[in-house]
Parts: structure tokens; C-alpha cells; sequence
């Protein structure tokens, strides 16, 4: 089947924006993501409400937009502008190279013993309270965040990049810094994020399983094993409370030969998650290995996004 000059255009600019992202990161000031948080935030402050049609009219208003914005981008004729900005969203929606670099910043405070400065850094990461946290909590921590961002930073965009080009790279992160900002458990967003929550869920259920995967055929790079990765993913990815995070975190648990899991505490709130995997509790050095493994998997699902996007069928 011949590659269509649309496609050519496009899978050239996922690629571009692959390798700007590896190069350059995400710029310290004015970066898009960060740019529409600021107006959803603006957005929320006049619609909210506790309950959840508020929270839906939220999503619609913050979402809509940008996919059309896509649609309009995608739209675009001339090749060499239609790659270019191919590949400015893809490198404005991954977020692979900042997450690598938060990784091995953890992993420099812990290898010294600076357990002020590892959890001053965790927030960076995720969530959790890091203030009663020693070394081996803040290891656990890390290999998780970086286990379940590796989808959402990366081959969930390119996924949604390869299957519906530029408005599914702009829908997609849009959904995933709703979620972010406001699809969690509180007092306050228990309902108005619930529509944010449950959107998310259903853009990463196909995403999450890939990264799953992709974990386990990239095991061997840290030395581990595809058969075991797989043997934890299909024993306690559904265990985790939500229906994707866990399948990448039981996949990395097994690659990785440790286990995680655990008390996570968030504020006032404890979760007790269950445990995944058959190894040790991570140790300081598996940050290292967590993120040569989430970069192995990153690249391997770009290649596979740039050679599903030269297919897709003609638009």
C-alpha cells in the first residue's frame, strides 16, 4: 500500500518531535501544557461546583477546544507545515526526557544521603506526603511514578499520535492535566473531577496495557526478564486500584525483580495499595535502572507510533 504524503508529513513530524523532546525536555517557561493548566485553572474558578455536571461542562469547555484546534492543525495541506506542526505537538504533549530527569534527580540525592532534598524533589513526581519518608520509601515512590508516567508521558500521547495524529495528541494531554489537576480524591474535586477521573481511565486503557507490554520486551535491558514481567503483569496489574497504573507498575515490578506497593500517604488521606511482584522492596539503585527501563519503552513505542502513523489509512 502506498505511504500517503499526509501520512509521510506526519509521521516525520512524530518523529521530529521525538527527538526534540529528547534533546531539549520541556523548556523551564511557557510551555503549552503548562500554558492551558493556567486556563483551566482560570476556567474552573468560575464553573465550580460539588457535584459532577459541573465538573462534565468542565472537561467539554477545556477539551473541546483543543481537540478542534487539532482537527483545524490537521487539516492543513501544504506538507512541510503540516510536519512541522506534527512535530511541535508531539514535542510540546511528551514528556518522557523531564520524567527521566526527575528520575536521576532523586536518585543523586538519595546515592548521598540527602533525604532533605529527595523529598523536597518527590512533589516533582507525584503526589504523596514525603515528609516521614526515608530512603527506601522515597526509592519505592520514585520507580512507581516513573513506572505509571511512562505511559502517561509517553506512549499514551504517541498512541493517541498514531491513531488520530495531531488531535489526538492535543486531546490526550488535555485530558491526562485534567485528570492531574483535578481527577483526584478530595473533599473538594470528589465530584467535580469525577468526569476528568473517568475520561482519563478510558483514554489510558488501551495505552497502559501497551506500556505493559513494551515493559516486558524491554526487560533485558536492565538485566531483567520479559517472562517474569509478563507472569506479574497478568498476576497483579488489576490488583492496583486504578485499572491502568497497575498494569505498568506490576510490569516494571516484575522487569525490575522488586516489589511494589504499599502505605502511600497523601495529606490526611492513607491508601493501602497492594503489593506487586516477587523481589525485594526497591532500593536507591533501581531508580537508575527504572529509568533506563521507562526511556527503552519510550523509544521503542515511538518506533512503533512512526511506523503505525506511515500506515494509518488515508484520511
Amino acid at each position: 500500500m502506498p505511504i500517503s504524503s499526509k501520512n509521510r508529513a506526519e509521521a516525520l513530524g512524530m518523529l521530529a518531535g521525538v527527538l526534540a523532546d529528547a534533546v531539549l525536555g520541556d523548556p523551564r517557561r511557557g510551555h503549552p501544557v503548562a500554558l492551558f493548566g493556567r486556563a483551566a485553572a482560570a476556567l474552573e474558578s468560575r464553573l465550580y461546583g460539588d457535584a459532577r455536571p459541573a465538573g462534565v461542562v468542565h472537561v467539554a469547555l477545556c477539551v473541546g477546544p483543543v481537540a478542534l484546534l487539532g482537527v483545524a492543525v490537521a487539516r492543513t495541506r501544504n506538507p512541510v507545515l503540516r510536519g512541522t506542526l506534527s512535530a511541535v505537538a508531539t514535542w510540546a504533549v511528551l514528556g518522557g526526557t523531564t520524567l527521566g530527569r526527575e528520575g536521576v534527580a532523586m536518585a543523586e540525592f538519595l546515592e548521598v544521603d540527602d533525604l532533605s532534598g529527595a523529598r523536597g524533589r518527590l512533589s516533582h513526581l507525584c503526589g504523596r506526603d514525603p515528609s516521614q519518608l526515608e530512603a527506601a520509601e522515597l526509592a519505592r515512590a520514585t520507580v512507581e511514578s516513573v513506572a505509571e508516567n511512562t505511559s502517561d508521558a509517553v506512549v499514551a500521547p504517541l498512541f493517541w499520535g498514531a491513531v488520530a495524529g495531531v488531535p489526538g495528541l492535543l486531546a490526550y494531554r488535555a485530558i491526562n492535566t485534567l485528570d492531574a489537576m483535578v481527577g483526584h480524591h478530595s473533599a473538594r474535586y470528589e465530584r467535580f473531577g469525577w468526569a476528568a477521573a473517568r475520561l482519563d481511565d478510558v483514554a489510558n486503557l488501551v495505552p497502559a496495557r501497551i506500556t505493559g507490554l513494551l515493559t516486558a520486551v524491554c526487560a533485558p535491558v536492565v538485566g531483567g526478564s520479559a517472562g517474569q514481567s509478563v507472569r506479574m503483569l497478568r498476576r497483579d496489574g488489576h490488583r492496583h486500584p486504578s485499572p491502568n497504573s497497575g498494569r505498568c507498575e506490576a510490569a516494571f515490578a516484575g522487569a525490575l525483580d522488586v516489589t511494589l506497593g504499599g502505605v502511600n500517604v497523601y495529606g490526611d488521606r492513607v491508601e493501602h495499595r497492594p503489593e506487586m511482584g516477587d523481589g525485594p522492596k526497591p532500593s536507591v539503585p533501581d531508580i537508575r535502572r527504572a529509568v533506563r527501563l521507562a526511556r527503552a519503552v519510550g523509544f521503542t513505542a515511538a518506533g512503533l507510533a512512526v511506523l503505525a502513523t506511515l500506515l494509518r489509512r488515508r484520511r
